[in-house]
């Protein structure tokens, strides 16, 4: 049997995922001949031309299984686009990072001065910031994870927002926890994907997988394709276990400038994380989330 070759963007922060991965899958599934590919996603080229499409972070990536050149992928779960292309297939994902957002830079938002400036990539953290902190100077701020640090570091920013899970991936000094925001669907979680009828990747990543962040990230996904979410939705979904076979889900939506939003929360059943999205979309559709959502995509088409 030939080795198990592991597809992953170039990023530290991506590479540093798939090691963690390939260690595992040679610790606990008995691959020991791993190999970790390096590709060049076409958002990785800055070349794509629909910057609404997720699947930017992943086509080479995609290609590459379809081809044969890889056999298993490893994608950061939020990067991943709600149906994988046609031949593949989500596996699965193993024990999940912490989730939440964090502010680094400050101890909490209520410390910030008024007029503080705030620098995030995300739309989903711009719009949140600016519904609990309406005063606050939220401004995009690119580049990866060092390099934003760097950024507040020169003194360009109060405070900045990044996702725990990569900060503590790289070994980077956390910041203070922002438990007020919803996480983006699948932050802080890894998705393994393959062929849809290799069972031999199937059989390699099982002893690594596992259920409740598998659960937990189908519910936040099924919720997101049911709200049409894209790059320009400002969506905020979190699942996690409540004992007793049921996994709570979390969901929030609203216009990028914070001045209107819905939120929401159900319990459902741990074997059908997906009836829970759909469930909590349907609800959140009926308070009126797709006409918000449709005039937030308006609003960032617009430039604001």
């Amino acid at each position: 049997m030939g080795g198990l070759r592991i597809g992953t963007r170039g990023s530290a922060l991506a590479l540093a995922q798939t090691r963690t991965i390939a260690a595992a899958l040679t610790a606990a599934a008995g691959h020991p001949d791993v190999e970790i590919v390096q590709l060049t996603t076409s958002g990785d080229r800055g070349d794509h031309e629909n910057r609404a499409d997720k699947s930017r972070w992943v086509d080479t990536i995609e290609d590459a299984l379809l081809a044969g050149e890889i056999d298993l992928a490893v994608h950061s779960a939020k990067d991943v686009p709600g149906e994988p292309a046609d031949g593949l297939t989500l596996l699965g994902a193993p024990p999940r990072a912490d989730a939440r957002d964090v502010l680094c830079g400050a101890d909490s938002l209520a410390s910030l001065p008024t007029g503080a400036r705030v620098g995030t990539s995300s739309l989903r953290r711009t719009a949140q910031l600016h519904a609990l902190r309406e005063d606050l100077d939220v401004v995009a701020l690119g580049g990866n994870i060092d390099t934003r640090l760097r950024r507040l570091a020169e003194g360009g920013f109060d405070a900045i927002v990044l996702a725990r899970a990569g900060l503590e991936r790289l070994g980077r000094d956390t910041g203070a926890s922002l438990d007020e925001l919803v996480p983006a669907p699948g932050q802080g979680a890894l998705a393994l994907q393959a062929r849809a009828e290799d069972a031999r990747a199937r059989e390699a990543v099982a002893a690594i997988l596992d259920s409740d962040a598998t659960a937990c990230l189908r519910a936040e996904r099924a919720l997101a394709r049911a709200l049409d979410a894209s790059c320009h939705t400002p969506l905020g979904a979190h699942a996690a276990p409540a004992g007793c076979g049921c996994l709570q889900l979390r969901a929030w939506v609203g216009l990028p400038d914070g001045s209107a939003w819905i939120a929401d929360e159900l319990v459902g059943g741990f074997y059908d994380p997906d009836a829970l999205g759909a469930s909590v979309a349907e609800r959140m559709s009926l308070a009126g989330a797709r006409d918000l959502l449709g005039r937030a995509e308006a609003m960032v088409g617009g430039g604001v």
